[in-house]
């Protein structure tokens, strides 16, 4: 059994139990059907239906990838399992107040389990779950101990936390005369934390010189990149940060035409404009936390562990960026499996 703790301790979320905006106002995510599905057939009078909520923090490719394989994975576990499992999919928009009022409204409809996605909606629908101790179950949390959600009853989940060591191999690798090397990320995302502390400790362990800059909001996210570029960084380094993946259609093209390659923590970055990454299949996570949900559905909390880490080790290569920036990433195919791809807008 996990230990209990009281999960007040995440969050302080000014006036949030005073939250007066519209559902109707957060608008739907990913689909198919609709915001609100129900699978596995017509349901008999004796079976079992159960009840889910998926919240993303936000929309962006990666979270967008997550919530579609979770919603696919239920429809299969729901056929396989002869059940009917409804789901309601929503986005808090990045922003603090309507995650607080998606995980509230998700406990008064009496959901069976909240699948989160992303970070800070995990701390938000921890917090709003512990007095009922309705199941979380968290999608993508890159640093589960840091964000507070281990020692928790009623918490688990996948995290894809991030090798910060191998992508600096990789930049390496591409460019041993690397120098100077940007730090780009939010300081609103706590999963960025971690990640960016361990690239400083390696880029200080092979003296090599970085700058960091923060943003929070695009406009922001296209400023800090313009400065990096003034002050001559030989490459930009981004961890598992929803803030500036949002932005990543913003800013390749600008780093391309200075000739920087911009190296990521998921590959919707990379399919998004940036140079490469090394990380998890973000499909695999959304199947891999719609099992873990039906798991907690089905069979309680017992046995379960705190979280659960995806495997990575894909490298994904932008092959219009590589053109672009002249680079060469053969480099990388005696460093793992590389996946290429193209810049895409969605």
């Amino acid at each position: 059994m996990k230990k209990r703790n009281t999960v007040k301790r995440l969050l302080a979320i000014a006036a949030a139990a005073a939250v007066t905006l519209s559902l109707c106002a957060c608008g739907p995510a990913s689909e198919p059907g609709g915001p609100s599905s129900s699978v596995g057939g017509s349901a008999e009078p004796s079976q079992a239906v159960y009840s889910v909520a998926i919240i993303k923090q936000m929309d962006h490719p990666s979270l967008d990838e997550i919530a579609q394989a979770i919603e696919a994975e239920l429809a299969q576990l729901a056929e396989d399992n002869k059940v009917t499992i409804q789901y309601h999919t929503t986005s808090g928009q990045g922003d603090q107040s309507t995650l607080k009022q998606l995980a509230d409204q998700a406990i008064a409809d009496q959901a069976d389990v909240i699948i989160p996605i992303a970070t800070t909606a995990a701390q938000i629908a921890a917090a709003s779950a512990e007095d009922r101790k309705i199941p979380v179950v968290f999608a993508t949390v890159s640093d589960p101990e840091g964000a507070g959600l281990t020692g928790l009853d009623y918490v688990t989940g996948t995290s894809d936390a991030l090798n910060t060591r191998f992508i600096i191999d990789m930049m390496l690798a591409q460019n041993p005369d690397v120098k100077k090397v940007g730090l780009l990320y939010s300081l609103s995302e706590a999963n960025s934390a971690k990640p960016i502390a361990e690239a400083k400790e390696q880029l200080d362990g092979r003296g090599i010189e970085h700058v960091e800059r923060t943003a929070n909001t695009n406009e922001e996210v296209i400023a800090a990149v313009s400065a990096l570029i003034a002050e001559g960084v030989d490459a930009i380094f981004t961890p598992t940060d929803n803030i500036i993946a949002a932005a990543e259609l913003a800013i390749y093209e600008d780093l391309i035409q200075a000739g920087i390659p911009h190296y990521t923590g998921a590959d919707s970055f990379v399919r998004n404009g940036a140079f490469a990454t090394c990380g998890v299949n973000y499909t695999d996570v959304g199947r891999r936390t719609a099992g873990l949900a039906y798991q907690v559905i089905a069979q309680g909390m017992d046995g379960v562990e705190d979280f659960y880490l995806m495997d990575g080790g894909i490298i994904t290569v932008n092959t219009e960026t590589a053109a672009g920036l002249g680079a060469d990433y053969s480099v990388f195919s005696t460093m793992g499996t590389v996946v290429e791809v193209v810049t895409t807008e969605d």
